[in-house]
């Protein structure tokens, strides 16, 4: 039987060669934000690589993509964090970190005293 050598048999071909064309494309949208003093977000990033967000994070499970979208994702939650320090209205930010990092609202509530536990029927 006949090895093969295609790395992606079925499917869709991949929208990035390697993971150094990923990069680039990755710098110039991180450049392009910088200077239009734009925020940095996944949907941004999705858009400028011209692919949809779901998909972007599916090449966060690609080995050999998924430096460069972890790190891409960490600059935008970052980006997301020091809003809640230096922006006036910070609801926006506190709802993109709790529905796209994982952040939660936690509460601690402490219980003191007995359960009394009846018996009789």
């Amino acid at each position: 039987m006949a090895e093969t050598t295609n790395k992606n048999p079925v499917g869709r071909p991949l929208k990035f060669k390697n993971e150094k064309e990923l990069q680039k494309k990755v710098d110039a949208w991180l450049k392009k934000c910088k200077k239009e003093e734009r925020p940095l977000s996944i949907t941004g990033l999705a858009l400028a690589l011209d692919t949809s967000r779901d998909l972007l994070l599916d090449y966060e499970n690609r080995e050999e993509f998924s430096y460069t979208i972890k790190k891409a994702k960490l600059l935008c939650e970052n980006y997301a964090e020091e809003f809640l320090f230096h922006g006036k209205n910070v609801v926006g930010a506190i709802f993109n970190l709790k529905n796209n990092y994982g952040w939660k609202e936690k509460q601690e509530i402490e219980h003191k005293g007995g359960v009394i536990i009846n018996l009789d029927k």
